[in-house]
């Protein structure tokens, strides 16, 4: 079992029912145990046009497949809440980013691990300093 942190948030439609029902398919996953939710948090979107401002949280669990299997459920996951993709920074019903995976890394066009701008992100660092308060403190430190 590897530990995965997952950023997930939603600014468009029923923000809590958009992440509650994110929450609820990725627990389903058979290959997931230990899932826990942080705290909730409101947060102003960064760049793109014009829009509402997002829920943000953090999932912290343990996974038994890839990296890349997991990339693909996420996707199938965002798809069935309706997730659009009109471009970089825009509105969306759901949107789900894997930040860690282990200590496994990657860079493909697909997939990015550690997520490569989460060191900017408040609405990612606040709900993760939950799981991981000594990390978080680091990534801060070196901005």
């Amino acid at each position: 079992m590897t530990a995965v942190y997952l950023s997930i948030g939603s600014n468009l439609g029923d923000r809590a029912t958009n992440l509650q029902s994110a929450v609820t398919a990725l627990s389903e996953l058979k290959d997931v145990s230990n899932l826990r939710l942080s705290t909730i948090i409101e947060t102003a979107p960064i760049g793109g046009p014009k829009q509402p401002d997002y829920l943000n949280a953090v999932i912290e669990w343990e996974y038994s497949n890839t990296a890349y299997q997991l990339l693909k459920c996420i996707r199938e996951i965002e798809k069935q809440g309706k997730r659009q993709r009109l471009g970089l920074n825009h509105p969306r019903t759901i949107d789900i980013d894997i930040l860690l995976f282990g200590d496994e890394s990657h860079d493909t066009d697909d997939l990015a691990i550690p997520h490569p701008r989460m060191h900017q992100r408040e609405f990612v660092l606040r709900p993760l300093s939950e799981f991981l308060p000594e990390y978080c403190a680091n990534v801060t430190a070196k901005i």
